[in-house]
């Protein structure tokens, strides 16, 4: 059996025990190693007195791979992003950021949840998980929707969709983790989800003033707050600000060098938002769930990394993701369709799947086809397929995926965002939350055109640098 057979056989399996229901972390660990063992010993021609042989540097592989990873020096902006996400949280800025969107924009047809949404942005630059944002405003925003008369399966859909956001704006976990796999810049990644992510939430508040200017009783608008009430908002919600203009600085300074790198700019935006909570009055009790609940959301998300780093190591032994890329370069249709269709196939994974597990197992294979179709890592503008350079193209295909993400986050049966809502508020069943996010799947959609036919949405901020 060639080596590329025994990768198709180890990946469908490993797709098929997630279907079933396995962890995306467990089943890509367990398939990379059989796999290696499978490798190893049909290598070895199958000779029965060699299989310990192929078992013990299959061992040893798997067992050096995750921690060489995983101890990257870029990772580590991981948890102090989640961690200045929960902080925040405690210190009650996500409060402020939502009252002084609900005060200057809640008159507007459908004006809470365009709040929401706006509200969900500017906790999303400051936070780089989807889950805690999504949790944070169903708890926040939810009530402040029913209280006025919103439908409850909207306002639901609403703060969803908004917690998407989060994946996209950075600091991203995502972004990151893109970054990582891929071996390109973060700095520049985080960078290019900026304009990206506030078209998205431009896109949102668009589709929902359209809803309430047709359905009125969806969302109805509320006024009745002066101008000075509107000022005297503005000052509690500035932390939030201060903080995204440090970590921007840290990453890239328009005015000369930047102050630091990513990793440094996460762990100062940590430290002054807990300096902010604890001026606010947070409690070592609110200290110890912050902390707890940022460990719980960095483990899953390091664990899904080891795991995957086993697999993605089989398939390099495999040389999968150099067939494929033979395979889609062979191909005599547009490079554009077959982009597209990749697009459309991670809408269809990311039903079955959690967005960094789809990520993580698909790049290894898919980022290498994408560069091929433009022409190589190192090809020029001029020389390329898509009009971008390798590097270039390695930044606007990570915001496409990264988007495909953020729409796999409110799709059913996995959507986790939809989950985690209704997990927050008994009110609101599963299916309540689907409901709601369905008018949602259109923006996406509109977003995600856009950025494809007009890159420089994504490339423009980059290429400042």
């Amino acid at each position: 059996m060639t080596e590329i057979q025994i990768g198709l056989w180890v990946t469908g399996g490993m797709l098929f025990a997630v279907v079933l229901g396995m962890r995306v972390a467990f089943a890509a660990g367990l398939a990379g190693f059989i796999g290696l063992v499978w490798l190893r010993w049909n290598g070895f021609d199958y000779a029965p007195d060699r299989f310990w042989k192929a078992f013990e540097v299959s061992v040893k592989i798997a067992g050096q791979v995750p921690h060489s990873k995983v101890s990257a020096h870029a990772l580590s902006l991981i948890p102090t992003f989640i961690l200045i996400g929960y902080l925040a949280y405690y210190a009650k800025l996500t409060t402020a950021l939502f009252e002084a969107a609900k005060k200057w924009i809640a008159w507007v047809p459908g004006g809470l949840a365009v709040s929401t949404v706006f509200a969900t942005a500017g906790f999303a630059a400051v936070s780089g998980a989807s889950v805690a944002t999504a949790a944070v405003f169903a708890r926040i925003a939810i009530p402040e929707m029913l209280k006025v008369g919103y439908n409850k399966q909207f306002a639901a859909g609403v703060v969803a969709a908004g917690g998407t956001l989060a994946s996209l704006i950075p600091p991203s976990a995502i972004l990151v983790i893109y970054a990582i796999i891929v071996e390109q810049d973060v700095g520049k990644l985080l960078l290019a989800g900026f304009i990206p992510g506030a078209f998205s939430a431009l896109v949102y508040a668009a589709l929902i003033i359209g809803i309430a200017v047709i359905f009125k009783t969806v969302g109805p608008p509320v006024g009745g707050f002066s101008w000075k009430e509107r000022f005297i908002a503005l000052p509690p919600a500035l932390p939030i600000v201060a903080v995204v203009v440090i970590i921007i600085f840290f990453v890239y300074n328009p005015f000369g060098d930047a102050w630091g790198t990513p990793t440094e700019g996460g762990a100062v935006g940590a430290f002054i938002v807990f300096l902010m909570a604890l001026y606010r009055g947070m409690r070592l009790k609110e200290l110890g769930g912050a902390l707890l609940e940022t460990a719980k959301l960095t483990i899953m998300i390091f664990t899904i990394i080891w795991g995957v780093l086993i697999y993605v190591r089989f398939l390099g032994f495999a040389d999968l993701p150099g067939a494929f890329s033979d395979w889609i370069t062979s191909l005599t249709v547009s490079p554009m369709l077959i982009l597209i269709c990749i697009l459309l196939a991670y809408a269809v994974l990311g039903m079955f799947m959690d967005a960094i597990g789809m990520l993580l197992l698909t790049l290894p294979v898919v980022y290498p086809a994408v560069m091929a179709l433009n022409g190589g890592e190192f090809v020029t503008a001029e020389e390329s397929t898509f009009g971008m350079s390798g590097t270039m193209c390695a930044i606007w295909f990570g915001i496409l995926v990264v988007k495909m993400a953020e729409f796999c986050l409110i799709t059913p049966p996995i959507g986790l965002n939809c989950f985690v809502v209704a997990g927050v508020r008994e009110d609101l069943s599963v299916q309540d939350v689907f409901k709601g996010v369905t008018p949602f799947f259109i923006a996406d959609a509109i977003t995600i055109a856009l950025l494809v036919s007009f890159p420089w949405i994504v490339l423009w901020l980059p290429s400042q640098v």
